[in-house]
């Protein structure tokens, strides 16, 4: 996928959020400019998300969460307009799926919340968290703290949702400007990544799951017998409720 014409595809002035950018000369800066570099090749998917050899998982991780971020707020900024809390009057998937807000600030309790409102929200949490440079560190001096896998568990966990509504309520408009392709190749990426690493709990992938499963085709390639493949931490101790 060409990241550059996936951009020409939406309008910039609807983009929700301002890209988050890496300093030229980081080392994030370095992994961002490859993982996109193996994006753009048009090669098998499964293998661009891959840990390469040598790297530090935890950078390999921020630089996705970042781009990942970016990306989804592109998507949703070209459906933005038609997602109102009239037309959207809850943050759904469909009717068995609704996803409830709660930050532990302003909302201490999970609330039932229009999903423009719910996005708005979320976003605003994410760029919040990756904009900390005591949990995203922007040099390699500052080592990365304990909770930054299980805080970008978190955020992948709640930016995927926003993947479910824009599918589930607003397609149509995704097709209609010819972006499908380029919506279906970042979820692909997405969806790849994330299980790669064991970064979301299965049960979140439900709404979305007989599309998942017809677009994401691409072939595993087996581990070689010199390196099998071994979980970078252990698994998920809990705290995905969908209603959070």
């Amino acid at each position: 996928m060409n990241l550059a014409k996936f951009s020409e595809m939406f309008d910039k002035k609807k983009t929700f959020r301002p890209k988050k950018k890496f300093q030229p000369g980081t080392m994030k800066y370095s992994l961002h400019k490859q993982a996109q570099a193996s994006l753009n090749s048009g090669i098998n998917l499964r293998q661009v998300v891959k840990l390469p050899k040598g790297e530090d998982f935890n950078d390999w991780l921020a630089v996705h969460v970042v781009d990942f971020f970016n990306r989804i707020n592109l998507i949703y900024g070209t459906v933005c307009e038609q997602c109102s809390k009239e037309s959207c009057p809850t943050m759904s998937g469909g009717s068995k799926f609704e996803y409830l807000w709660q930050d532990g600030i302003k909302y201490k309790k999970p609330v039932h919340l229009p999903a423009p409102q719910y996005i708005s929200l979320l976003m605003d949490w994410v760029e919040t968290q990756i904009n900390d440079e005591q949990l995203f560190p922007v040099t390699t001096d500052i080592p990365f703290p304990k909770s930054f896998q299980p805080q970008c568990k978190k955020i992948l966990t709640r930016l995927y949702r926003v993947f479910v509504h824009v599918y589930v309520h607003h397609f149509d408009r995704i097709m209609s400007i010819g972006a499908e392709p380029h919506v279906n190749t970042c979820y692909k990426h997405f969806y790849y990544f994330v299980t790669e690493f064991d970064l979301i709990n299965e049960k979140e992938f439900a709404p979305l799951q007989e599309m998942t499963r017809k677009i994401c085709t691409d072939i595993i390639a087996p581990p070689t017998p010199t390196e099998p493949h071994k979980p970078l931490f252990p698994p998920d101790s809990g705290g995905h409720s969908k209603h959070k």
